[in-house]
């Protein structure tokens, strides 16, 4: 049933990036740093500066609003691709691959209707501690290049601000489409990605199905979630690049500005080369395989049906 489906999708999202938070926040600092100006080496250079400068908790700078909009991106999502599955399938045959992928495409679409906000907000509060941190560090330097840096005074806290206060701002200056910037590049990542996702992860499940009317493992569920999530993560990899750097909406000192998609594309490939596009590639695969591998597993076991079936009989 739809309400099964939008709990189970809700249920798995809220696990899923619990689990997965950090190293999201890695990826999204990685992929905006710029050459010249870089604040970390690798993921694990990353998480280590980010527990020293900003304690545990730091990590998780974004989670709030995450953990907030992932129910609804993922239940749209998940049951989108159901309903499409569905509508596109004849007599209850097997779906053609070209079916699957339209499909997708479908779920895809629907999504960055919650996905493309949520991102926005989230991508402005992890990459804050990085300008912040980048900002100290040059105010560092310029002071023990001056000679009178002895006596110079500690720069001030920069407060940073909440997605309640980024969220009143936009609306404040750009009305809803502030909220919606970046549209074009999340659609240009997400409908790919569930492209790709969504047919190789139902053939991969597949195999682990004894009989096709009988659920495959939970084990074969995960595992199929987890190989068809990396594989499509980092296939759209290069769009997610473009992504973060058009929704960001402060710069490092020196970074580049961009106007739109294809110009964020050439001042990467000129500036950065080609293998910018690939920045984060393994921490977003390390977010999305276990996010959707776990995603699945609630999908299929049917945590919400099992909850919806017991409340007839606690009431009676």
């Amino acid at each position: 049933s739809l309400p099964a489906k939008l709990i189970n999708g809700g249920i798995a999202g809220l696990i899923g990036v619990t689990c997965v938070f950090p190293i999201d926040l890695a990826k999204t600092r990685l992929q905006n740093q710029q050459n010249g100006q870089r604040m970390y080496t690798s993921m694990s250079d990353c998480l280590i500066k980010t527990i020293r400068s900003e304690g545990y908790f730091g990590m998780y700078r974004g989670a709030a609003v995450n953990l907030t909009l992932v129910t609804p991106e993922k239940a749209i999502k998940l049951a989108a691709n159901d309903f499409f599955r569905h509508h596109l399938s004849k007599d209850g045959k097997k779906l053609t691959l070209l079916r699957e992928m339209l499909a997708g495409c479908g779920a895809g679409t629907c999504q960055v209707i919650v996905t493309t906000p949520m991102e926005m907000l989230k991508i402005q509060l992890q990459d804050a501690g990085r300008i912040a941190a980048q900002k100290k560090l040059m105010a560092a330097q310029a002071q023990l290049s001056s000679s009178s840096g002895a006596g110079a005074a500690e720069p001030a806290v920069e407060r940073r601000p909440t997605a309640t206060q980024i969220t009143r701002e936009l609306l404040r200056s750009k009305g809803i489409a502030g909220l919606y910037k970046g549209l074009g590049a999340t659609l240009l990542r997400d409908v790919p990605f569930s492209i790709v996702y969504f047919p190789l992860f139902a053939n991969l499940n597949k195999l682990g199905q004894k009989d096709p009317n009988v659920k495959a493992p939970f084990y074969v569920s995960f595992l199929s979630g987890c190989v068809a999530g990396s594989t499509a993560a980092v296939a759209v990899n290069p769009c997610d690049v473009i992504k973060t750097r058009l929704q960001s909406l402060q710069r490092g000192v020196n970074e580049d500005t961009y106007s739109g998609i294809l110009d964020c594309t050439k001042k990467i490939w000129q500036k950065e080369g080609p293998m910018a596009f690939l920045k984060g590639a393994y921490c977003r695969a390390l977010v999305i395989a276990p996010l959707f591998g776990i995603a699945q597993v609630v999908y299929f076991i049917g945590i919400a049906e099992f909850l919806l079936d017991m409340l007839p009989k606690h009431r009676a």
